[in-house]
């Protein structure tokens, strides 16, 4: 479904990604385990569309992304949950799920937004509350609600469990295994195998921009 061939990323004269080689098949929940700094955000936003590469290719679904807008990308199926869930603060929750299908025009978002409701319970009660009176953890599900809006065929997940407590993490986690139902495809990436054990088919590692398969 997914492939990136030689994939290299800087940020001005700093080298963030090197020579990345990786594949995601359709249905497969990937992991991209690595430190802080090592390249996760700047991997999963070059997939995205939110950072252009140096060189290399991208290709979803037999598509190169290149040349593609991320709002393209989003219409293509790939959606992106951030680590600091990037909500806007003065819409409701409802609102800021429903963001990406306004961008894309869809015309099927009263049918995304029941199955997302129908996934994640939790967010049919926070639905017209601002995004601004919400806790961190409630902005996780909304943010991952606006992900399953655009991400029909890929999520992008960047630290779904980063900073959120325990029991939400457990919670976090039961969702994003639900979505094996859905055909999803994952890649999830944490800095460590804490939460994510037992979610994924295959593991990369990543450090100082370079990606290597663990299992």
């Amino acid at each position: 479904m997914l492939r990136l061939e030689g994939v290299s990323v800087s940020i001005g004269a700093v080298a963030i990604l090197r020579g990345v080689d990786l594949e995601v098949s359709a249905g497969e929940f990937a992991g991209l385990i690595g430190r802080n700094g090592a390249g996760k955000t700047t991997l999963l936003r070059t997939i995205m569309g939110l950072q252009a590469p140096a060189s290399g290719r991208l290709d979803f679904e037999s598509q190169e992304l290149a040349d593609l807008p991320t709002y393209r990308r989003a219409g293509l199926g790939i959606g992106y949950m951030p680590e600091d869930r990037r909500l806007v603060p003065g819409l409701s929750a409802e609102e800021n799920i429903l963001l990406p299908a306004w961008a894309a025009d869809a015309d099927d978002a009263k049918v995304q937004l029941a199955h997302i409701y129908n996934t994640i319970p939790e967010l049919t009660t926070l639905r017209a509350r601002k995004a601004l009176q919400l806790s961190g953890g409630q902005q996780k599900l909304v943010a991952l609600g606006r992900a399953m809006m655009a991400g029909r065929k890929l999520l992008l997940l960047d630290e779904p469990f980063e900073g959120v407590a325990p029991v939400l993490a457990r919670r976090l986690a039961e969702v994003i295994s639900g979505l094996r139902k859905s055909g999803l495809s994952v890649i999830l990436a944490e800095s460590s195998m804490t939460h994510a054990h037992g979610l994924l088919d295959r593991v990369f590692t990543i450090d100082r921009g370079s990606v290597g398969v663990r299992s």
